[in-house]
């Protein structure tokens, strides 16, 4: 850092001096070509960047990435025609690009967390793995898309607090987005007494789901024993819903079965274990 304030603090005089030596040589004549050069830059600038705009608005690019791109872009235009203009009138464009690209090294040495979080914010809106309104995991946490910028993705969690996440931390991690698709799958597993009957339990089940009105029935539900335990059989429930339906299904069926098997006579067990005293008549 030190040696890049000493190149800045080296050039700018050699330009000032630059610059007062073409301002005592500059005519009405080159002021006028001057002048019509500008204009036609601006004209130039403006027909480009309408052409932008379009292209964007026709590839559907995201708010934040649309309005970065055209900022961006107008920047550069402008810094192009700066530097036509300049070397038109003998400015040491060589020297003002020296100064510049020092300056920028600068700015991004002193910026590196914001410029990674740019980064990370460009490849999440381009590659698109999320848009407002999905519930994701992302950075290590989990929330609904509430806006999705340059720099930071809101997220707003389930008990309704707001949380920044950088992108960059997003676009380095593993992001889940669980309304990719417009179907889910309920996943439950029921472990029940080895004195009750598995076939009763999943025809019981089946019932249960087959009443819900808020699951599918293309895949079929899927209830069957999934595993014998020590204290238990395991009874798997597979059942698809639309993707807003998840919770209020899986609520559903957690409560609705096992009021169903309280009815019939079906026992929801846990690790247990039981011991016989046998009398030997000893």
């Amino acid at each position: 850092m030190p040696e890049t304030i000493t190149d800045l603090e080296t050039a700018a005089p050699e330009i000032a001096e630059t610059f007062g030596s073409v301002m005592e040589g500059f005519t009405l004549s080159k002021a006028l070509y001057t002048a019509l050069l500008l204009m036609a830059c601006i004209v130039v600038v403006k027909v480009l960047l309408r052409l932008l705009e379009r292209t964007i608005l026709r590839l559907k690019v995201e708010r934040s990435l649309h309005t970065f791109i055209r900022s961006t872009a107008k920047i550069l235009l402008w810094f192009i025609t700066i530097l036509i203009v300049g070397d038109y009138i003998g400015l040491p464009v060589s020297a003002l690009l020296g100064v510049l690209g020092v300056a920028g090294l600068a700015l991004s040495l002193a910026l590196q967390g914001t410029l990674s979080n740019l980064a990370g914010g460009i490849m999440v809106l381009i590659s698109k793995p999320f848009a407002v309104g999905d519930f994701v995991e992302a950075g290590g946490l989990s929330g609904t898309v509430s806006d999705i910028g340059l720099v930071y993705t809101k997220l707003t969690t389930i008990d309704n607090k707001i949380i920044y996440v950088p992108n960059g931390e997003i676009s380095g991690e593993k992001i889940v987005n669980y309304n990719g698709q417009t179907q889910r799958r309920v996943d439950l597993k029921f472990d029940i007494s080895y004195d009750s009957d598995p076939e009763k339990a999943k025809q019981v089940i089946q019932e249960v789901v087959g009443a819900h009105p808020k699951a599918l029935f293309t895949p079929v539900p899927f209830a069957r024993v999934s595993a014998y335990n020590e204290s238990s059989v395991s009874v798997t429930v597979r059942v698809w819903c639309a993707t807003e339906d998840y919770w209020d299904l899986y609520f559903d069926l957690l409560e609705q079965i096992r009021v169903s098997f309280d009815r019939n006579g079906i026992e929801l067990t846990y690790n247990h274990l039981n011991v016989h005293i046998v009398d030997t008549g000893r």
